[in-house]
């Protein structure tokens, strides 16, 4: 009897373990691991662990961060469905490769990430403006490359390059053929996200001239005052061969307001459509983030530290995104 009631206490027990692994995996959608992107610089890297959180501790989701960056995880995306999730995925940057992925029907947008758009272009200081009136869109680089010269290189302007792997990239490339800037420009590498910021907080703080691609929202364009040179309007034929690394013609367009997509494969929104419904909602203002990440930027915090800091103190932007249930597990897990 013994042996009976401690076989029918192990089913019994058997059963309990496999009904919570069935209620959490009906909550999700899905016992598989949820893949999301963490980009390269903070905005981006927050809004990965935002995602994670949200899915692991409101829905119970297996989620699990990978590396990323614009132009190999949309290739990535594109080419292996992984991974399932890009929070901030600069499609307008890699405009080619997104194309691909909407035409295959493996990845789909399902919301704008930033409420205004993104913006990006060449960027310079408030105070080289404001000492060069004579510069006031990119196409006035050419005649005056002596403003960005550097003592280090002297008879060449510097512009700042792009990191490798961003979609800008290419863009940034292509552009300074269209602008004929190949013999007056040196075109400085960064190698990273971070090293392009700390490059400009190191001109800032010397007063010295800066020349380079950034984005916003961000803290950057705030926190050292940059001002956007003025481009051509877009126009999508040539800003599409723009994003295109074998582009034979490039010819000069302005980037048009970013469309940054939360992006999601095809299969996760089929096998875990309540996850798909909270993406869909998932959305922040411009000025608000900005601010959550100069938070982050003054305090030297992780971005999963900035999305603590974001999930703890703007409730009434994410709370909007899930289900009252959902929000109360979350806020519970901080």
């Amino acid at each position: 009897m013994k042996i009976r009631t401690s076989i029918l206490a192990g089913l019994c027990l058997s059963c309990m373990a496999f009904g919570g692994t069935a209620a959490k995996a009906a909550e999700c959608g899905t016992t598989d691991p949820i893949t999301v992107a963490e980009m390269t610089w903070l905005s981006a890297g927050t809004l990965a662990y935002v995602t994670k959180a949200i899915l692991g501790e409101g829905y119970g989701c297996n989620v699990q961060i990978v590396p990323g960056d614009t132009v190999p995880t949309a290739s990535s995306m594109l080419a292996k469905g992984e991974p399932d999730i890009a929070p901030e995925l600069w499609v307008s940057t890699t405009k080619a490769t997104w194309d691909q992925m909407l035409a295959k029907g493996t990845v789909y947008k399902a919301s704008d990430i930033f409420a205004s758009g993104g913006q990006e272009g060449w960027w310079i200081p408030d105070y080289v403006a404001a000492a060069h009136p004579e510069i006031r869109s990119v196409s006035d680089l050419k005649a005056n490359w002596k403003v960005f010269e550097e003592d280090s290189n002297p008879g060449k302007g510097r512009l700042y390059a792009c990191p490798p792997g961003w979609g800008c990239e290419i863009i940034t490339n292509n552009l300074i053929n269209a602008l004929g800037l190949e013999e007056t420009y040196e075109i400085y590498p960064t190698g990273s996200g971070a090293n392009l910021k700390a490059a400009i907080a190191r001109q800032i703080s010397r007063k010295k001239p800066f020349l380079g691609y950034y984005w916003g929202p961000t803290e950057v364009i705030g926190k050292y005052k940059l001002t956007k040179l003025d481009m051509p309007a877009y126009d999508a034929a040539k800003f599409t061969c723009l994003t295109d690394p074998k582009c034979e013609k490039p010819e000069l367009t302005g980037w048009a307001v970013g469309e940054v997509a939360v992006a999601v494969t095809t299969s996760l929104k089929k096998k875990a459509p309540e996850v798909a419904a909270f993406l869909s909602k998932m959305q922040v203002p411009n000025d608000e983030i900005s601010t959550v990440l100069a938070w982050g930027d003054d305090n030297k915090a992780s971005p999963e530290e900035v999305a603590t800091y974001f999930l703890k103190n703007y409730e009434t932007i994410w709370t909007k995104w899930v289900p009252a249930d959902v929000a109360a597990k979350v806020k519970a897990s901080l």
